[in-house]
C-alpha cells in the first residue's frame, strides 16, 4: 500500500493540511498538461510558463475554498486558462495561436519511410494551418478536446463554458474542418 501513488483527491488533502512536498507531487502530475493549455492561449512558450507558475501559486492560495471530491485537474486548467487570457489581455497580442506544443511524438518504435514521413508532416501542417485559421473559441474547443485530450467535463471547466457550448463549439469547428480540407463524413 505504501508504494501506491496518492489520488489527487488525497495530495489534495495534506496539501490543504500544509503538506507542501503533496502539493508539488500535484504540481508535477499536472505541469505538462498546464502548460499545453496555457501555450494554447497565449501562443508563447515564456508567458504559457509565467501562467503556469502564477497558475499554480493561485491554486495554492485556493486551495482552501476547493470543493472536497470535485475533480482537480479541471479546476486547476480553469485557473491556468485565466491566467493565460489575462497574459495574453496585458501584453495586447492577437498573434495566430501555435499548436506545436500539443503535438504527440510519434508512437511505437518503428520508423515510418521517408516518403510516409513526408506525407505525414504535410498533412499534420496542413491540419495546424486550418485549425490555427478557425476563430478563437473554435480553435480553443478542437485544441482541448483533441490536442490536449479533454474530456467534455474538462474543457468545459477550463474554458468556463457550458457542456453543451463545448460540445455545440466543437461540432461546428470540426465541420468547418472538415470543409476546409475538404474532406466528407
Amino acid at each position: 500500500m505504501g508504494d501506491r501513488p496518492l489520488a489527487d483527491d488525497d495530495l489534495v488533502a495534506q496539501a490543504k493540511q500544509g503538506d507542501t512536498r503533496a502539493y508539488g507531487t500535484l504540481v508535477e502530475e499536472h505541469q505538462t498538461i498546464a502548460f499545453r493549455t496555457a501555450y494554447l492561449i497565449t501562443g508563447s512558450a515564456a508567458d504559457a510558463e509565467d501562467a503556469v507558475q502564477e497558475a499554480f501559486v493561485k491554486a495554492h492560495r485556493a486551495l482552501g475554498r476547493f470543493r472536497p471530491g470535485a475533480p482537480f485537474r479541471p479546476w486547476l486548467l480553469s485557473i491556468v486558462a485565466n491566467e493565460a487570457r489575462n497574459r495574453r489581455r496585458s501584453a495586447g497580442r492577437r498573434e495566430r495561436l501555435a499548436l506545436r506544443a500539443a503535438e504527440d511524438p510519434l508512437s511505437g518504435g518503428a520508423v515510418p519511410s521517408p516518403e510516409a514521413a513526408l506525407l505525414d508532416a504535410e498533412r499534420r501542417e496542413e491540419l495546424l494551418v486550418a485549425v490555427n485559421d478557425l476563430r478563437e473559441d473554435d480553435r480553443l474547443a478542437i485544441a482541448c478536446r483533441y490536442f490536449l485530450g479533454l474530456s467534455e467535463e474538462e474543457t468545459a471547466a477550463t474554458l468556463d463554458w457550458r457542456r453543451g457550448t463545448v460540445k455545440s463549439r466543437t461540432s461546428r469547428a470540426l465541420d468547418r474542418l472538415r470543409e476546409r480540407l475538404g474532406v466528407e463524413v
